[in-house]
């Protein structure tokens, strides 16, 4: 049986509220269902350990902390089958934020942050390019985020 069909009305509700905002207090979104804290805390907890709620976390801005440019790389293996290797060794370069195995013209899409398009190069260059298991890449730099947000969870009712 999967997630879907143990969450009821009620955890909807409950995911909706935390979704837009973790730090909402429990009493606060009690309030909003019509039932205890207590029972807010209980169900919360249930998620968690359902694995549907998978953490909470403060977003902290790249801009404020000076990385005003984002890009999204493609990145071509000479090994696709390798890709597991290659990912550990991107996770050591902090400014590497998302790395995904993909279908597609490549093997992996990362997105990075840099201070601005000479950091950008130096990190493609001096890091990401001379992995020897790199066969190329391809970068698309981010003009603007129109938006990000959350799986919206009446999606999950479909």
């Amino acid at each position: 049986m999967d997630n879907n069909s143990r969450i009821d009305a009620l955890d909807r509700k409950i995911l909706s509220i935390i979704s837009k905002d973790a730090r909402t207090p429990f009493l606060e979104v009690a309030r909003e269902c019509g039932v205890s804290g207590a029972a807010i805390h209980q169900r919360v907890q249930k998620l968690v350990n359902m694995g549907v709620i998978i953490g909470s976390e403060f977003i902290v801005s790249p801009q404020s902390m000076g990385y005003k440019t984002c890009a999204f790389v493609g990145i071509n293996l000479k090994k696709a089958c390798l890709y597991q290797d290659i990912a550990e060794e991107l996770a050591k370069i902090p400014e590497i934020i998302e790395c995904h195995y993909v279908t597609g013209n490549y093997s992996l899409f990362i997105k990075v942050m840099a201070h601005d398009n000479e950091h950008l190069r130096k990190i493609l260059s001096d890091k990401l390019q001379r992995l020897d298991i790199v066969e190329r890449t391809e970068t698309i730099i981010s003009l603007e985020e129109s938006f990000r947000r959350q799986f919206p969870i009446d999606l999950a009712e479909q």
